[in-house]
């Protein structure tokens, strides 16, 4: 039996704790009718639908794993035939779906459909295939996907607009805004004639990924300023990138304005010490967000957190440079680890304090001992099972899956380097 998902959205945005352990990335692939002639498949990454009267939009089309399910989501609803796509960006989650389409279109000899995104989106996927071998890497340690492989083939735009653009399919008039946010490329959507506002990743049923540490410049302070034009326009409907819709227009101004005021009050946190001369380390351990907006159930650290935004922000105004003159131009990190060892009396003594201090819950300090012991003695297979221990109990302790991925895959290297054991 389908699930309501504007019901579950509402009650988890009214307190329902219950249902509030729903992962935004929730791959259900269920379509979930949310007005006349629109509905979303809630997926991954979200594909919003739009019957027109003359041929079938879609806001964003789902990943190559879940295009076929997505599909097949959308033709138990609506046989129009695919007519217009839009990306809210170039993001790999959310523009390959379209092949399917394309495929259906070509099968039953109809004309290719046109695929709408902001300028960058072209260039986005040119960097794409420049980075393939980085990017897959990158993905299979945040995902835990060990053969994935980054695509090096996109279905491009065959229209695109730089500030602000009016797309019409049949009877329905699309109103496409460019914003930067999770990235510089994004769109969001305002369907006036239906009170629909599609936002892409500038909503994820989360905290927005304005910080992620393996990926390119985030920009908070734009992303707030996109939520709050967003919030003007009095939609009564909002679907996201990631996570459940929402229904009635207090809820979806609610959300909206508390994301716009929990990146405002991080980008701000960060600039003032900034500009007071603080480093980073000490802005990473001061700023935090506003007590009022940490346990609401839309902006929980579930996928980026809050520190890592603080980072992104630093990187934004100061470059990668941390404030500490040691790390300007740093010796190898072996280097420095077997200089520390000498004096701690050797990489055993290392590996065995880190294994203290994580039995004693410290550990952030276990994990610099662990990583120092493994590179002064990158063949013991002690210091090794130390490490692998150390960051699976740190990803056991986490709740982002950044941070996540990044320890259990370190933890699978040092297993793997200490005989599987």
């Amino acid at each position: 039996m389908a699930t309501d998902l504007l019901e579950l959205s509402r009650a988890i945005l009214h307190g329902d704790g219950g249902m509030a352990k729903r992962h935004p990335m929730a791959a259900s692939n269920e379509l979930c009718e949310v007005g006349d002639g629109v509905a979303m498949v809630e997926s991954f990454a979200n594909v919003a639908a739009f019957t027109t009267g003359e041929g079938l939009c879609l806001v964003d089309t789902g990943s190559a794993f879940t295009g076929p399910a997505i599909h097949q989501a959308v033709r138990g609803w609506t046989d129009e035939p695919f007519d217009t796509a839009v990306y809210t960006h170039g993001h790999v989650d959310h523009v390959f779906g379209t092949q399917v389409f394309d495929a259906e279109n070509e099968e039953r000899g109809r004309p290719r459909a046109r695929v709408v995104a902001q300028e960058e989106v072209d260039p986005r996927f040119d960097r794409y295939i420049e980075t393939a071998g980085y990017n897959s890497v990158v993905n299979q340690r945040q995902f835990q996907l060990p053969s994935f492989q980054w695509p090096t083939e996109y279905r491009r735009p065959d229209v695109t607009y730089r500030d602000r653009l009016d797309v019409l399919v049949g009877d329905l008039d699309l109103e496409l805004h460019h914003a930067r946010g999770e990235t510089d490329d994004a769109t969001w959507v305002w369907v006036p004639g239906r009170k629909v506002l599609c936002a892409g990743d500038l909503i994820i049923w989360c905290a927005p990924n304005a910080g992620n540490p393996q990926k390119v410049q985030r920009f908070a302070k734009d992303w707030a300023a996109a939520l709050r034009s967003m919030a003007a326009m009095g939609a009564e409907v909002l679907l996201p990138g990631h996570g459940l819709p929402i229904a009635g227009a207090d809820d979806v101004a609610m959300v909206l304005n508390d994301t716009a005021a929990y990146l405002e009050s991080l980008h701000d946190q960060t600039l003032a010490l900034m500009n007071e001369g603080a480093r980073l380390d000490d802005i990473v351990h001061t700023v935090a967000p506003p007590a009022d907006l940490v346990d609401k159930p839309y902006l929980q650290p579930v996928y980026d957190e809050p520190e890592f935004i603080v980072r992104n922000v630093w990187r934004l105004y100061g470059g990668w440079y941390d404030g500490n003159p040691a790390h300007l131009k740093p010796a190898p990190d072996a280097a420095l680890a077997a200089e520390v060892a000498a004096l701690a009396g050797g990489a055993d003594v290392l590996a065995r304090r880190a294994a203290e201090l994580a039995e004693a819950g410290e550990l952030r300090l276990a994990g610099h001992l662990a990583e120092l012991a493994t590179q002064a003695d990158p063949g013991s297979a002690d210091a090794h099972r130390v490490r692998a221990d150390v960051n699976e109990a740190r990803a056991k302790a986490e709740r982002s899956t950044m941070s996540k991925g990044v320890f259990r895959w370190a933890a699978t290297e040092s297993r793997e380097k200490a005989g599987g054991d």
